[in-house]
């Protein structure tokens, strides 16, 4: 085996994991299911700021996992993660049956231990019980990368003169924006699913993203701009742009100078007043995305729902305990529909997810009624209900956690245009920026990138610095009109877990119409 780490390793070392797994069923007693995930990626970087290059790079990443359940009394989960590099290489299989006779020892103590604690608590102890996978459909599949430019064969100093001149392009769009830093990243990954069951998928995502950050000044009012637009396609989507149905970008110069000039124009607008009371708000489908990301997307995580992360991360309101739960009730107007699906475009689009199970829709409000949660397989076995795809990790070294692929409000059947006209006296929010949520997300706090006041259905004056704040419940109820321009955007950095995990998925939805409170800079 050569010493270089490309993704075509993952061709060399099918057979090796799946032969480790096969031995692993053979040797050790008491083991109920193993699973092997190996990574390995090829990208590429490159930043500037105020028109010079600031930093470039080209690396790999190449990383294991194992899961193992296993026990004589309980059965339990034992996990290791290996950071890998070529040094590796020579004695893969080796690393790769050690990681794996590792977890097994852990799950084999952990079930011990687990049995112990059921018999010495009573009652309470009967809480504990055996690991389950809810059975799935084992597949043996290849799911290639989409893309026209690939990454690897992108040369670095071409980025980088690319980077630089959109740094210099937006510096020089005129004195106002004082400041700005734009990166860009394109990569090439690899994925390989090995499990006892007999899966062997085989998954390639190519990946390509721009950001821009810039601050506008007037005066003394400074205005800092973030947005990134990115797509799982190859370095063609920051030259050209994207032009999907429901997922669209210019090129990413044209993207930056509109940021520079926004930030100007927001620097030179007042700070929008809270108000003292409810009004009609009207939010754009880029707001909605971290609208659709906050209060629909984290509480329907069943492993958040049902306490598994509570420590370092929150709970959900939507589920107190495994009897008591919003399933099957009224949470949202009629008008209110939202799901997460992976089969959408963008960064939140795969097949299968780190357990491989097929990855798939699931409805979480249907007309206003809560309907289901992503899940695992374990969570599926203890809440009930078929996998759907959505247990993932964004790295293979680590333990994967159930997270969003593409979670979006439905998209209604009203004119975007005629549900601000009908607005007599009202808001207009438009773009994203910060949440402040509460920890089971009932109620939330978020800003926008513009706020417009609506006079007599007209688009008055803009504000910055402010956004709208409500009881998660009531804002939904509240919904009286969904437009019809469903839009997808990217979110690059979701945080979840501990060790926390930062991962690229995607969130959308239309225009929407509702009630809130006016929250001022």
């Amino acid at each position: 085996m050569g010493r270089t780490i490309t993704v075509d390793l993952i061709d060399r070392v099918k057979a090796d994991a799946r032969e480790v797994l096969r031995d692993a069923r053979r040797r050790l007693p008491h083991l109920a299911y193993a699973d092997l995930r190996l990574e390995v990626s090829e990208g590429k970087a490159a930043a500037a700021e105020n028109g010079e290059s600031r930093f470039s790079g080209d690396d790999y990443g190449f990383a294991a996992g194992v899961r193992v359940l296993a026990g004589e009394r309980m059965v339990a989960p034992g996990w290791v993660g290996l950071t890998l590099g070529s040094a590796d290489l020579a004695d893969l299989p080796r690393r790769l049956r050690e990681a794996l006779e590792r977890a097994y020892h852990r799950a084999m103590v952990n079930g011990e231990l687990k049995a112990t604690a059921r018999e010495k608590f009573g009652p309470l102890g009967e809480a504990l019980a055996d690991t389950r996978l809810h059975p799935i459909d084992v597949r043996e599949d290849t799911v290639p990368a989409v893309y026209a430019i690939d990454p690897r064969t992108l040369p670095l100093a071409e980025m980088v003169a690319f980077t630089t001149d959109v740094s210099r392009r937006v510096a020089a769009a005129g004195p106002a924006p004082k400041y700005n830093y734009i990166s860009t990243m394109t990569q090439l990954s690899r994925e390989l699913f090995a499990s006892t069951e007999g899966a062997l998928i085989d998954q390639s995502f190519a990946l390509t993203q721009g950001m821009c950050l810039v601050v506008g000044v007037d005066g003394d009012v400074s205005q800092e701009l973030y947005d990134v637009l990115g797509h799982q396609r190859g370095w063609e989507i920051l030259t050209d742009g994207v032009d999907d149905p429901l997922l669209g970008f210019p090129p990413f110069v044209d993207f930056s100078l509109a940021m520079a000039r926004e930030s100007v124009e927001l620097a030179r607008a007042p700070a929008l007043p809270t108000s003292e009371r409810e009004e009609v708000v009207v939010t754009d489908p880029h707001y909605n995305t971290l609208v659709s990301h906050e209060i629909v997307g984290h509480p329907v995580e069943l492993d958040r729902a049902l306490k598994m992360e509570t420590a370092y991360a929150g709970r959900s309101w939507l589920l107190a305990g495994l009897d008591e739960h919003q399933v099957g009730r009224q949470i949202a107007s009629p008008l209110v529909s939202a799901y997460s699906d992976p089969a959408l475009p963008g960064y939140g689009h795969y097949v299968y997810d780190h357990e491989g199970t097929p990855a798939r829709r699931v409805t979480h409000i249907e007309r206003g009624v809560l309907r289901g949660f992503m899940n695992s397989r374990q969570t599926a076995a203890v809440f009930g209900g078929a996998p759907n795809g959505h247990f993932k990790a964004t790295d293979a070294a680590l333990v994967p956690l159930i997270r969003m692929s593409n979670t979006v409000f439905s998209r209604g059947e009203r004119d975007a245009g005629d549900i601000v006209r009908e607005v007599d006296r009202g808001w207009y929010l438009v773009g994203h920026r910060i949440p402040s949520i509460a920890e089971s997300r009932e109620n939330f706090r978020i800003s926008a990138r513009k706020v417009y006041e609506i006079r007599n259905g007209q688009l008055g004056r803009l504000y910055r610095d402010g956004g709208i704040m409500a009881d998660t419940r009531e804002y939904l109820m509240n919904v009286d009109a969904v437009g019809s321009d469903f839009r997808l955007y990217p979110i690059p950095n979701c945080g979840k877990g501990q060790p926390m995990q930062s991962k690229k998925l995607g969130n959308g939805g239309p225009t929407m119409r509702s009630r809130a409170r006016l929250a001022g800079g």
